[in-house]
């Protein structure tokens, strides 16, 4: 029998954008539960706190330190105090977003473009940029690129950041293959509707969760503990040869609904 999948990340240290609350949050514990040393980021220091006590209390090692990924002299600072702290990084999970613009596309203002496509396009860039080559010097990584089904079918109401999510799953393709020499992989993960604060405007109006219970053959929306398997093994060794790829889980949502259902 050959070797077992192996999901331990001890030793390694791993930078969570977004990890305050929701999806980013969940996987920041998974990572710690599984033995890595975790840089919690997002825009609000208090958040972070409160989340970083959170692991500390039973899974592990956590580090919160505020950032905008929108500024790329905050990401500078970021990567600077936790290699700093550490000495390196070997996982990166790009998971904040925003979404300013709900409406239709045209009803949009050049500045809602700027701010979603700084923060989940530009912003994934930038904190690749700045983690990979600290990577390659460890003998490799993982960067783990949080999208959306909304990148492969446009999301209702949210035409911007449609674009920004389909743009990162072609960012992820480029990186996986301009980075596979230094043995690092990329990849993006695709959720479907995940019943988080940032996605709440879908869920707590009944008319919008009722549309989007009927688009998932589960008939229901997904806890962000969902996507900690898939995240666990991006970030493991396990995914050695696995990249460029997108993992979506969305409760069969883009599969649609079964015959006569």
């Amino acid at each position: 029998m050959g070797k077992l999948p192996d999901f331990d990340l001890s030793g390694k240290v791993a930078i969570i954008t977004g990890a305050s609350r929701g999806i980013g949050q969940a996987i920041a514990e998974a990572f710690a539960a599984a033995g890595a040393k975790v840089v919690l980021t997002s825009r609000k220091q208090d958040a972070l706190d409160e989340a970083a006590a959170q692991i500390r209390e039973t899974q592990g090692e956590a580090l919160p330190i505020a950032c905008h990924t929108g500024d790329p002299e905050s990401i500078t600072a970021l990567v600077a105090q936790v290699q700093e702290r550490y000495g390196g990084i070997d996982i990166l999970v790009n998971n904040a977003a925003t979404n300013p613009h709900f409406g239709p596309i045209l009803t949009a203002e050049a500045s809602h473009w700027d701010k979603i496509l700084d923060v989940n396009v530009k912003g994934y860039f930038q904190m690749a940029k700045a983690c990979a080559p600290i990577m390659t010097s460890r003998g490799g990584g993982k960067i783990i690129n949080v999208a959306s089904v909304a990148g492969i079918e446009p999301g209702p109401m949210m035409g911007i950041y449609s674009v920004s999510k389909a743009a990162v799953l072609m960012l992820t393709k480029v990186l996986a293959a301009e980075l596979a020499a230094a043995n690092i992989q990329v990849n993006a993960i695709a959720p479907g509707f995940v019943k988080t604060k940032f996605s709440s405007v879908l869920w707590q109006t009944p008319e919008i969760h009722d549309m989007v219970i009927k688009s998932v053959p589960m008939r229901r929306i997904a806890e962000a503990e969902e996507l900690c398997g898939i995240a666990l093994y991006l970030a493991s060794p396990s995914s050695s040869f696995t990249t460029g790829g997108t993992f979506v889980i969305d409760g069969g949502q883009l599969v649609g609904r079964a015959p006569n259902v």
